[in-house]
C-alpha cells in the first residue's frame, strides 16, 4: 500500500481542484456564447475583418472560413519561419524548408509536434508572433467548432450554425488571452523565465562552457497548456526548469491543460438546456481520465525506473502529467516519454488513441464525446429496434456516416502511417530501437500526430524530410478532415426539427448510458488498435 499510495495522492489532488474549476468556468464559457452583446474590441475586430457580427453562416461556410482561416495562418506562419534569419531576434536559429512545414502545420492544427530543438529552431520573433500567436488561434477554432456542434443538436429547422468570425473572436478576446494572461503572471512569479535576454555563453566550475538562455517563456508557456497546445521553447519542455521549476507550478500546469476541456461538459449542458447531459458527459470523460492517471502513475512507480524522470517531480507527479497531456491533446511532457515502463508507455498510447475525449482538447474533446455519443445512440436504437435519437434528433444513415468519418480518419492515418513509415528506409533509421520498442515510438508519433497531441517518444529522431512532410500532412488531415464532418453533421442535425420524447425514448443522461457509452469507447478503441498496441507496448513489457 506504501507503493501505490505516492501514486493516488496527485490524482486525488487533481481531481479535486479540477473538479471545483468545472461549474464556474462552465458558465463563464456559456456567457461567452450566449452574451447578445459584442465588446468595443470585438466590433474592431470585424471591422477590420469586414463581417457583419450579425449575419449566422450555413454549415458549409462555417467549414469554409475555418480552412480558410487556417490556411492563411499555415502559410504565413511558414513564411515566417522559412525568412526568419532575416528578421530581429532570430540569433541564427533556422529551419530547414520540410521542418518548416512540419512546425506550421503543428501550431495551426493545435498539435505542437516539435522535430526541431526549440533552443535552435525558433528565434524571439518567431515564438512571439508566430507560434504564439497559433497557440492562440489554434485552441479558438478548437472551441468555436465545438460551440457550433453544440448549436446543430439544439436549433430546430434551422439553416444556420453560427458565425465563425464571432465564435473564433469571443474565444480569443474573452477567454484566452485574459485566462493566459493570469496563468503567465502566476508562472513568473513562479520563476518561469520571462525576458528578451540574448543567449549568453559562461564558463562552468570544471571549465566547460554552457549558454544560458533567455526568452518570452511565461507568456508561451501559459498559452501553449491552457489552448491544450503543448510546444515548449526549450526541447525538454515542461521538465526544463526555465519552462517549469517547481512542484507548485508543475501543478498549476496541469490545472491550466485541463481547465478548459474539463469545464466544457457543463457549458454543452447549459446550452442544450439540461445540464444533466452536461454531468453525463462529464462523468464519462472523467471516468477515463481519472482511470488513465491511476493506471499509468501506478506503473511508474511500481514499475519505472528514474530514466527520464525529472526528479523535482518524482514518477507519480510524472505519471500523472505524461496521462493528463496525452488525454488532453496537449503534448507537453515533464518527463520522458520514451523512459515510461513498457506498459506506462502503452496507456500514454491508448489516451490518444480513445481519441483524446477524455477530456481531451480545446474543443476537440467535447467534438469527440460527441461522436462517440451519437455512435452509442445508434448502437442502442440498433439493440432495441427503434429509430436511433439524441436531444430529439434522429440519427439515420446520414447523421451516422459523418460520424464515422470523424472518428475513422485518425485511425486509418495511423494505422497506414506507420505501416508505411517501418518500411521506408529513411524513416526507419529514424527509430533509436528495434523490435517491439521501436514499433512502439513510431506508432506512438502517428498517433500522436494524427490526434493532434504533439507528444513524442524522445528516441525517434523525427527532424528528416520524409517524416517531417508526411507527419504535417497527417495533421493537417487529422485535424480539419473531422472539423468538415463534424461541422457537416451539425447543419444536417440543425435542420431537423424535435421529436416528441416518448415512454420508448432512450435517456441519455443516466448513469446506465454512461456505462454504455465507456463500453462503446473502450470497444470500439480495442478493435481498432489492439493488434498495434499487442505488438508494441505489450510485447515489450512481457519480454
Amino acid at each position: 500500500m506504501g507503493e501505490v499510495w505516492p501514486g493516488l495522492v496527485p490524482v486525488v489532488t487533481v481531481a479535486v481542484l479540477v473538479g471545483a474549476i468545472h461549474v464556474p468556468l462552465g458558465r463563464y464559457l456559456h456567457w461567452v456564447f450566449t452574451s447578445p452583446r459584442h465588446s468595443r474590441a470585438e466590433r474592431l475586430v470585424y471591422r477590420l475583418v469586414g463581417v457583419d457580427p450579425d449575419v449566422e453562416q450555413q454549415w458549409s461556410v462555417y467549414a469554409l472560413s475555418v480552412l480558410a482561416f487556417s490556411g492563411v495562418c499555415l502559410v504565413a506562419l511558414w513564411l515566417l519561419i522559412v525568412l526568419q534569419g532575416h528578421l530581429p531576434g532570430s540569433f541564427g536559429r533556422s529551419m530547414g524548408l520540410d521542418t518548416a512545414f512540419n512546425t506550421a502545420a503543428s501550431f495551426v492544427t493545435n498539435t505542437n509536434w516539435q522535430s526541431y530543438v526549440g533552443e535552435s529552431g525558433a528565434g524571439y520573433l518567431v515564438a512571439a508572433l508566430g507560434l504564439t500567436v497559433q497557440n492562440f488561434c489554434s485552441a479558438g477554432v478548437g472551441l468555436a467548432v465545438a460551440i457550433a456542434v453544440i448549436r446543430g443538436l439544439v436549433r430546430q429547422n434551422a439553416d444556420r450554425i453560427g458565425n465563425f468570425w464571432v465564435d473564433l473572436t469571443r474565444s480569443l478576446i474573452r477567454l484566452l488571452l485574459p485566462l493566459a494572461a493570469v496563468g503567465a503572471v502566476v508562472l513568473v512569479l513562479g520563476g518561469v523565465i520571462q525576458n528578451l535576454a540574448a543567449p549568453h555563453a559562461i564558463t562552468t566550475i570544471d571549465g566547460g562552457r554552457q549558454v544560458i538562455q533567455g526568452g518570452l517563456v511565461a507568456s508561451q508557456e501559459a498559452i501553449k497548456l491552457l489552448g491544450t497546445n503543448g510546444g515548449g521553447v526549450f526541447g525538454a519542455n515542461s521538465a526544463h526548469p526555465f519552462e517549469n521549476p517547481s512542484g507548485w507550478t508543475n501543478l498549476v500546469e496541469i490545472l491550466l491543460i485541463l481547465a478548459i476541456p474539463s469545464a466544457l461538459p457543463r457549458t454543452y449542458g447549459l446550452l442544450v438546456g439540461d445540464t444533466r447531459q452536461g454531468w453525463a458527459v462529464a462523468s464519462a470523460m472523467g471516468a477515463l481520465g481519472i482511470g488513465g492517471m491511476g493506471l499509468l502513475s501506478f506503473l511508474e512507480v511500481r514499475g519505472g525506473s528514474l530514466e527520464g524522470i525529472e526528479q523535482r517531480f518524482g514518477p507519480a507527479w510524472s505519471g500523472v502529467f505524461a496521462s493528463i497531456t496525452t488525454s488532453t491533446s496537449t503534448g507537453a511532457v515533464d518527463a520522458a516519454h520514451e523512459s515510461l515502463a513498457p506498459l506506462a508507455g502503452g496507456v500514454a498510447t491508448l489516451n490518444m488513441m480513445l481519441g483524446e475525449l477524455s477530456p481531451g482538447g480545446v474543443g476537440s474533446g467535447l467534438c469527440a464525446m460527441v461522436v462517440m455519443i451519437v455512435l452509442t445512440v445508434f448502437i442502442a436504437g440498433l439493440t432495441v429496434g427503434r429509430t436511433p435519437e439524441l436531444l430529439g434528433k434522429t440519427i439515420g444513415a446520414a447523421e451516422i456516416r459523418l460520424a464515422a468519418l470523424a472518428l475513422l480518419v485518425a485511425p486509418a492515418l495511423v494505422l497506414v502511417g506507420t505501416g508505411v513509415a517501418l518500411v521506408v528506409p529513411a524513416s526507419r533509421a529514424a527509430l533509436s530501437a528495434d523490435g517491439p520498442s521501436g514499433l512502439s515510438e513510431m506508432l506512438y508519433a502517428f498517433t500522436s500526430a494524427a490526434n493532434n497531441n504533439g507528444s513524442a517518444f524522445a528516441g525517434l529522431a523525427a527532424d528528416q524530410p520524409f517524416l517531417n512532410i508526411v507527419l504535417g500532412l497527417v495533421m493537417l488531415l487529422g485535424r480539419f478532415v473531422p472539423i468538415v464532418a463534424l461541422l457537416a453533421l451539425a447543419g444536417s442535425l440543425a435542420a431537423q426539427g424535435r421529436r416528441p420524447v416518448t415512454p420508448g425514448t432512450m435517456p441519455t443522461h443516466t448513469p446506465t448510458f454512461v456505462v454504455f457509452l465507456l463500453i462503446v469507447i473502450v470497444l470500439v478503441t480495442g478493435l481498432t488498435y489492439f493488434p498495434s498496441l499487442a505488438l508494441g507496448p505489450i510485447a515489450e513489457a512481457l519480454s
